[in-house]
Formats: structure tokens, sequence, C-alpha cells
């Protein structure tokens, strides 16, 4: 799928309003990638009215990184109005909660742009899906079609991309040779990548830190095979506690927390657990888990997330029993 098959379903429709969603507590990754995607639908359609929609929010640090860019988000988009709708980021329609019903009686086609583990209810709902699992980052994605549609990028679209293959690389630290390729690219677009990583190395505040050391005291340590597991729970900031847990030395972390009555759950692994194990935390821990608690799960290889229904303990107990099924035994 590229850029001028993107046009002509949009054509096709005679779309006036496009919304491009982004999924719950939407990251630098989802809103980047969806800022420089507008962008190039405009280059094509400059009469077209493009909105960035996050329903369901925006995490701590995205918001500081679209105030310095000047990203125009809604955080109330009209869904009903769109003549087409995006996902951005996102493998299924149910990382948008609340929201879901209003998206599935929408009349709007609906396309998928993303990054992550391939999820069956695309096709139900999706009229078209560009899914590439290989991506470290959906803005990799964003920027190949720029490639391919021969579009010079602007130097604000530049750092958006950057910055949001930035985040879900852990500042490139999970990045392949096409991440690097693409850095290069951004970079020769104007980019001052020391600057654009320096500038969002925001400080940590004193929660974030109160739940890591909760998550480290209240950490239980499994071991299957030759790999340590950490399972533990906070209240908050499970993702930055689950990371914390693998580098403090458990080779896969799982911690969980559950907010309004929602059970929520991170898992991270380093890159000698994926690797040698085969175990992709999206596809073969966090989809089962999401289908066994009653909600839904997807994610990376080596980092994924939960978001369903049930206790901690249950939560964590099907974590354990999926992760002793998929280890190899000489693992």
């Amino acid at each position: 799928m590229n850029v001028n098959q993107i046009v002509a379903i949009l054509k096709e429709h005679q779309a006036t309003f496009v919304l491009l969603l982004c999924h719950k507590s939407a990251d630098a990754d989802a809103v980047c990638a969806a800022y420089a995607f507008q962008g190039l639908l405009k280059r094509f359609l400059p009469d077209l009215v493009v909105e960035i929609g996050a329903p369901q929010g925006i995490n701590k640090p995205t918001k500081q990184l679209i105030e310095n860019l000047s990203i125009s988000v809604n955080l109330k988009p009209n869904i009903e109005s769109a003549s087409v709708l995006f996902l951005i980021d996102m493998n299924t329609v149910d990382q948008l909660d609340e929201v879901v019903d209003r998206l599935k009686a929408s009349n709007a086609p609906m396309m998928i742009i993303d990054h992550h583990a391939y999820s069956s209810d695309v096709v139900q709902f999706c009229r078209f899906c560009l899914i590439n699992e290989q991506a470290a980052a959906t803005c990799e994605i964003i920027y190949d079609l720029y490639q391919q549609a021969g579009v010079s990028l602007c130097l604000n679209e530049a750092k958006a991309l950057f910055a949001g293959i930035a985040f879900d690389t852990r500042h490139f630290a999970l990045g392949d040779s096409d991440t690097f390729r693409i850095a290069g690219g951004l970079v020769n677009a104007g980019v001052d990548a020391q600057e654009m990583l320096v500038s969002f190395s925001n400080p940590i505040d004193n929660s974030e830190r109160l739940a890591k050391l909760k998550a480290c005291k209240r950490a239980k340590i499994v071991k299957i095979g030759e790999w340590l597991i950490a399972l533990s729970h906070v209240s908050a900031y499970e993702a930055s506690a689950a990371k914390s847990l693998v580098d403090l030395g458990a080779h896969m972390a799982a911690v969980a927390g559950k907010k309004a009555g929602k059970l929520e759950v991170s898992l991270r692994c380093n890159r000698d657990f994926s690797e040698k194990t085969g175990v992709h935390l999206g596809k073969d821990i966090s989809m089962p888990m999401g289908e066994l608690l009653g909600g839904v799960g997807g994610g990376h290889a080596m980092a994924a997330g939960v978001n369903a229904k049930g206790t901690l303990d249950d939560a964590l107990d099907k974590c354990l029993e999926l992760l002793k099924e998929k280890i190899p035994v000489n693992a």
C-alpha cells in the first residue's frame, strides 16, 4: 500500500474530513507518526481537513514533546463526522476502550497503519492494513511512505519522526539497520540528533520513582530454565516499573496494576531472552493473556501490554503459565 493508493481511496469516498486516531495514553510514536502522515496527506490533497485525535489521552512525556513541536491534537475528536478513519500505531480497535462503540457505529471506511503484531479484528473493521512488524516504530513506516512518494519532509516533520522512533526504540537501543538508515535520512533533513535526544530527557518525578521502588520491593522472582522472571504490581507506571526490573537484572518482567477497576499489565524483556527463547511478548504472551482475561493484548517482541478484567494475581498467574508453555526446556 502506497500513498497514491491511499489518496485514491480518499478520492473514491469524496473525503472532506479525515481523522487520525491514536491509541489510549498515546505515546510519541503514535502522535508523531500521525503528525507526519497528516502533512503527507495535505501535500496531495491540500483542501482536505486532517485532524489528529487522542480520545483516551496522551502520556506525560508526549505532552511536552507536542508542545515543543507545536503539534495539535484533539482530545475530543468528532468521530461521527469523519469521512475516513485511520488507526495509527494500534493493531486493534479495542485499544480505544469506550470509543470502540462509536467506531463500530461509523459508516466511514477505516484504515490502519501500524508495526505491532497482527490482530484478527482488523480484517473485520479496516478497509486496508499497512502493517510492518519488522519496523521498530510506526514513524519508520511513515518515513518510507514519504520516500516512496518522493516527497521531502519539512524540518518539524523530520523532528517528529526522529522523536517517535527514538521513544519507541529506547533512544535507538532497540533499533536495527533500517532504523539507523532512517535516522540518517532524518539527520540529512536537518534534525540535530544530539539536541533532540537531550530535549526529551524529562526528569522523573517522585511518584514514578516510588512506583519503581515498590515494584522492586514486591517482586516475585521465578526461574524458568536459566531465565529469571520478575512478577510485580503497582498502582501506576507499570511500563516504567517493568523496564526497571529488567534493567536491574531480570530477563523478563511483568508488572500489573489496576485503575478504575480496569486491569493493566506491562511486559518487558531483554534481547538475550527474546532471541534465545524465541518468545514474542506481543504475540505469544500479551495477546493470549488478553483473550483469557476478557480483554485485549498486544505489542512487540520485547515490550507488550494487556488491558483486561480480573485480579492482579489472575493476570500474573496467567502470564507465568503462558511463559512456562512457551519457553523451550533447553532455552
